[in-house]
């Protein structure tokens, strides 16, 4: 019996100690987990229904931030500087891509419900031209030597050319699969467009409107968003279907490699001033880079309903999110990288 009770008791103090080294072992993580990649600046209700929000373009130049309010066939116009709205423009059915030109003093939207490109004067806020037509004409690039535009046909596997001094519409260039993403590369002058079904990146000459190379981006399924950092001529690419980001080299068009990002990830920006890299995913999940070499690594990342578009300031590195339903809201949040100010 005094065996048995020894035995007993020894059983309970192993078990009590256990207990307590696991609990402190359980908080050690806590303690040292790292702060969020990103910290709420302001959240500034939007006009408008709780629908769907897509591309946006931030002209630095006047301070104004051009969102598209896709499922209200509205483009918003959103002071920076004030943090206000100052217009809700009607007229743009469909409105996916949007593409503020400071020096030609237009914004150019693809009114996806029409198959055109609207053509908007930036002081008037007024469309002065709708060119087509295009079958689904979603992301937007400008080739300012040229004076052309360049948009992706998405369904129509083509990338639209448009004439930027007649807002008329020059040919269509077809890519062989849906066109994701189109952006305008400005050390080599070539449009690059992400191919879907192809898993390539292609390089057009924007003054002959031909492709002139096609590049397989090994690691990606279904390329659609892409972001450049220009000055150390990187393309980050990002794969719907495997929820993959691609790190290309521009020189050499290669992959450097892939990273996990959030499920479907959709719109991409970059801040070439922190070297830092939003990918904001239809799952609502953004991931957070920062770029070393020719390499990234992950900050952190974040969870947002509806948060499947970003743009950044590259002056002030700021980060915005318009989100289409908070509390039955539309809202624009506005976010800042913790620790830089």
């Amino acid at each position: 019996m005094l065996n048995l009770r020894r035995v007993l008791g020894f059983v309970f103090a192993v078990s009590i100690l256990f207990l307590f080294s696991g609990c402190t072992r359980a908080a050690a993580p806590a303690e040292n987990a790292q702060p969020a990649a990103l910290k709420l600046v302001a959240e500034i209700a939007m006009p408008g229904p709780a629908v769907r929000f897509d591309y946006q373009s931030l002209d630095s130049v006047h301070g104004r931030l051009y969102i598209s309010h896709m499922n209200a066939d509205q483009l918003v116009v959103f002071d920076t500087k004030e943090r206000k709205v100052v217009a809700n423009l009607d007229g743009f059915p469909g409105v996916h891509g949007v593409l503020a030109i400071p020096e030609t003093g237009q914004v150019y939207a693809s009114s996806t419900g029409e198959h055109k490109l609207a053509v908007m004067n930036m002081q008037s806020l007024k469309i002065i031209a709708k060119a087509g037509p295009i079958n689904y004409p979603d992301g937007i690039a400008y080739a300012p030597k040229e004076r052309r535009v360049f948009v992706s046909d998405e369904h129509g596997d083509a990338d639209a050319v448009i004439d930027a001094t007649t807002n008329t519409m020059i040919t269509l260039i077809p890519l062989g699969g849906g066109a994701g993403n189109t952006v305008y590369d400005p050390n080599s002058g070539h449009i690059l467009v992400a191919v879907h079904e192809q898993n390539e990146l292609v390089a057009i000459d924007p003054a002959s409107a031909k492709i002139i190379g096609r590049y397989k981006l090994n690691g990606i399924e279904s390329p659609h968003g892409i972001a450049l950092d220009a000055s150390a001529k990187l393309a980050f690419v990002a794969g719907e279907e495997n929820h993959k980001l691609a790190v290309v080299d521009l020189t050499t068009m290669q992959v450097m490699g892939t990273y996990n990002v959030g499920k479907d990830p959709d719109v991409l920006a970059f801040d070439p001033g922190l070297k830092r890299l939003y990918v904001s995913a239809e799952s609502g999940n953004v991931t957070v880079f920062g770029e070393e070499g020719k390499s990234l690594v992950t900050l952190g990342s974040l969870q947002m309903p509806y948060a499947h578009t970003v743009s950044v300031d590259p002056v002030r590195h700021l980060v915005y999110f318009p989100l289409q339903n908070i509390n039955g809201h539309p809202v624009l949040r506005i976010m800042e990288p913790s620790g830089v100010h």
